[in-house]
């Protein structure tokens, strides 16, 4: 039976499909016949006592490592029981007299400090050099008992 009513694109169309076909049937018989190659002993890595992967398998005459339980730390480290002095310095990095806070510049650990007008004892401007204590405010750490070092 003929095809008299075919167009040109219905052809091109049904050409692509069958060639698309054709591709995929190629693709799934090269994957049955290809790589025979996937045994067992091919797959398998080991890990060494250093934690790195290797291809070799352990040497089990070789003496291993006695590990006290104790020893291994699973969590983050604890902070040092060394008090920090309450009492810091650093440079007014930006002041809005208007708006009434402000930004210091810590001189040790070079972290903003955010402060209010209300926790300033001196006046101050910016750029000067404070001392200061840090707190924790709502959002953050937050610098009172703010003094001018002269």
């Amino acid at each position: 039976m003929g095809r008299s009513q075919e167009s040109f694109n219905k052809k091109e169309v049904r050409n692509k499909k069958e060639k698309k076909r054709k591709e995929k049937e190629q693709k799934r018989l090269n994957r049955k016949d290809g790589d025979k190659s996937g045994n067992l002993d091919d797959m398998i890595a080991y890990v060494d006592e250093h934690g790195n992967i290797t291809s070799t398998p352990p040497d089990p005459d070789k003496k291993k490592e006695e590990i006290d339980v104790d020893d291994i730390q699973i969590s983050v480290p604890k902070r040092s029981e060394e008090e920090e002095d309450p009492i810091r310095k650093g440079t007014v990095n930006a002041y809005f007299e208007s708006k009434g806070f402000g930004f210091i510049k810590d001189s040790e650990t070079k972290e903003g400090v955010f402060f209010h007008v209300n926790n300033v004892v001196d006046d101050i401007r910016e750029g000067n050099f404070v001392s200061f204590e840090v707190e924790m405010g709502p959002k953050g750490p937050v610098a009172v008992n703010v003094k001018q070092i002269k």
